[in-house]
């Protein structure tokens, strides 16, 4: 279980570094030119390779929501949810915590929004508290789709790192204007503690969605794979 905690930690250390790092660090220079499409890639990116690099020792979740969805459909076990938030989470911590540090060796750098999420004024686009929490439920419940098929036994083996870090680009895409993308409690949390803006007060939103996301997610994937919930790993989980 350690080695399995160590790579979760390490996974969405790497997450967070990478993908807020594109952020703050890249996107805020207009002559490199990555803009919301390279923060998006950068995001892919750094699920597609950790989840080669770990994705054998701890399953590559990276992801409150979704080792929650996991355990819904039956491929995890609901006792080792909590340990693997907890893992998450120091992970995005000590991820965010170098990135400020790093951040802050700009000149007249000053931290603002700092990569997190948010809704109406905190929203790049200055979307609703509703849109930013249908959007955040949507995209998550689609992630798990994805990942669930992706990593069904029925697929060819090897490519599922692949179709997730895509899946992953491609929520970035859409929902960059809308919350500055989530889907993932663990990123969202990291951040939120550094940025001078109220990400704090709306860090509610970035937990309860993409969690509710997972859930309907892997309870749709279990209607549309029943062979594959519970028998899978005889009803107890990983």
């Amino acid at each position: 279980m350690t080695r399995k905690l160590l790579a979760e930690l390490v996974g969405t250390f790497w997450l967070v570094f990478g993908g807020c790092g594109s952020a703050v660090l890249a996107a805020g220079f207009p002559e490199l030119g990555i803009g919301f499409a390279g923060v998006s890639l950068a995001f892919g990116l750094t699920v597609l390779t950790m989840a080669y690099a770990v994705g054998g020792i701890s399953g590559g979740h990276f992801n409150p929501a979704v080792s929650l969805g996991l355990a819904v459909a039956g491929r995890f076990a609901w006792k080792e949810v909590p340990l693997y938030w907890a893992a998450q989470v120091l992970g995005a911590f000590i991820a965010s915590g170098l990135l400020f540090v790093i951040a802050s060796g700009m000149p007249g750098w000053s931290p603002g929004g700092f990569a997190s999420n948010g809704f109406g004024d905190l929203s790049p686009g200055g979307f609703s508290m509703q849109a930013a929490l249908l959007i955040e439920i949507i995209l998550t419940a689609g992630f798990l789709i994805v990942i669930l098929g992706s990593t069904s036994p029925k697929v060819p083996g090897g490519f599922a790192p692949i179709a997730i870090g895509l899946a992953l680009t491609l929520i970035h895409l859409i929902s960059i204007p809308v919350t500055n993308t989530s889907v993932n409690p663990a990123r969202s949390t990291g951040v939120a503690f550094y940025a001078e803006t109220a990400a704090v007060g709306q860090l509610w939103l970035f937990w309860v969605a993409p969690l509710i996301g997972a859930a309907l997610g892997a309870l749709l994937w279990r209607v549309l794979a029943p062979e594959e919930s519970l028998d899978r790993l005889g009803g107890k989980g990983e």
